[in-house]
């Protein structure tokens, strides 16, 4: 079996064809470009820089090609990285070959989620949750959940949901007061902007809304256009409610959230979110680690390095 990015050690030279999932050509302090890459295949993402870029590897070097990668695997500031020795497009490739997909089979992810909705009670919050979802679920399922960090893969938004989904309908067993109706659509819906703010699975970018809007507002306006096209009253209190738990979903004001929460389902939301994320970075980053070992810096995480140990 041919080996994939993450087989390679610290040292070791590398020869292997490459997704470029993300090239940003940046400019050093004397002015000379160069070409900040995130590779991808199956085994994960790997950063690297092409110092002094030509304006033909400029336009040839771009996210979603792929590449024939000659160079070495080395360890910057506890960070992994590749020094390029030599990079060769690849112009036949089968892209599908270097895409990292979530370890769910998309119909099983689909049929879990539809079971939730049915939980949906209040009539409004039911009719504009699903508006949304048939609008947007071929995207949905296809779409990563964040351009890197966490759940940055295909399906990796479906996933993230339902992992959140899972976690909110044990925590319904503890905490009978809350709204089963407000705390599934709320979860539902928290990051379903994210198919307008980014632009795909392939080579994740922020598109222009994305950018100068972002995934909350862009749900927000959702909601609002939902109600339009629903005749439903935007400022009934259950749609209230429901704008509220998705504007409120990152915590605090300095996190892109233009609120903070005030309903208990608006916090366990952002709480919920936070544990999920927080767990698959962990898990993306210890499963390339040996018991005994510290994983790479999490940018996420406060940049912390965390232990794998084999306690059970």
């Amino acid at each position: 079996m041919e080996k994939q990015l993450h087989d390679y050690q610290v040292g070791e030279d590398m020869l292997l064809p490459l997704l470029i999932k993300s090239a940003d050509v940046r400019m050093t302090k004397d002015q000379k470009a160069y070409i900040a890459f995130t590779f991808q295949d199956k085994s994960g993402q790997m950063d690297a820089k092409l110092w002094g870029a030509t304006p033909q590897q400029i336009e040839q070097f771009i996210s979603g090609v792929v590449v024939q990668l000659a160079g070495k695997r080395e360890v910057y500031n506890n960070t992994p990285q590749i020094r390029i020795a030599k990079l060769t497009l690849l112009e036949h490739a089968n892209i599908d070959e270097f895409v990292q997909r979530v370890g769910m089979d998309a119909k099983a992810i689909e049929e879990e989620i539809n079971a939730s909705l049915f939980g949906i009670t209040d009539a409004s919050i039911a009719r504009i949750t699903r508006h949304i979802y048939k609008k947007y679920k071929q995207q949905f399922y296809e779409y990563p959940a964040a351009k890197r960090h966490h759940h940055a893969m295909v399906g990796g938004l479906s996933f993230h949901t339902l992992s959140m989904l899972r976690i909110a309908n044990h925590l319904l067993t503890l905490y009978p007061q809350l709204s089963r109706s407000l705390l599934t659509a709320g979860i539902m819906l928290h990051d379903i902007g994210k198919v307008i703010e980014l632009s795909g699975a392939i080579s994740t970018e922020y598109t222009l809304p994305g950018n100068l809007l972002g995934h909350i507002v862009i749900m927000s306006d959702e909601i609002t256009k939902a109600c339009i096209e629903l005749d439903i009253d935007d400022t009934h209190e259950s749609v209230v409610l429901l704008k509220h738990v998705v504007l409120a979903h990152h915590g605090k004001l300095e996190y892109g959230s233009p609120v903070r929460p005030l309903v208990m389902e608006a916090e366990l939301i952002h709480h919920i979110d936070m544990i999920d994320a927080t767990m698959n970075m962990l898990t993306t980053s210890l499963e390339k680690v040996e018991v005994g070992t510290f994983g790479d810096k999490i940018y996420g995480l406060d940049n912390r390095m965390f232990f794998q140990h084999g306690i059970q």
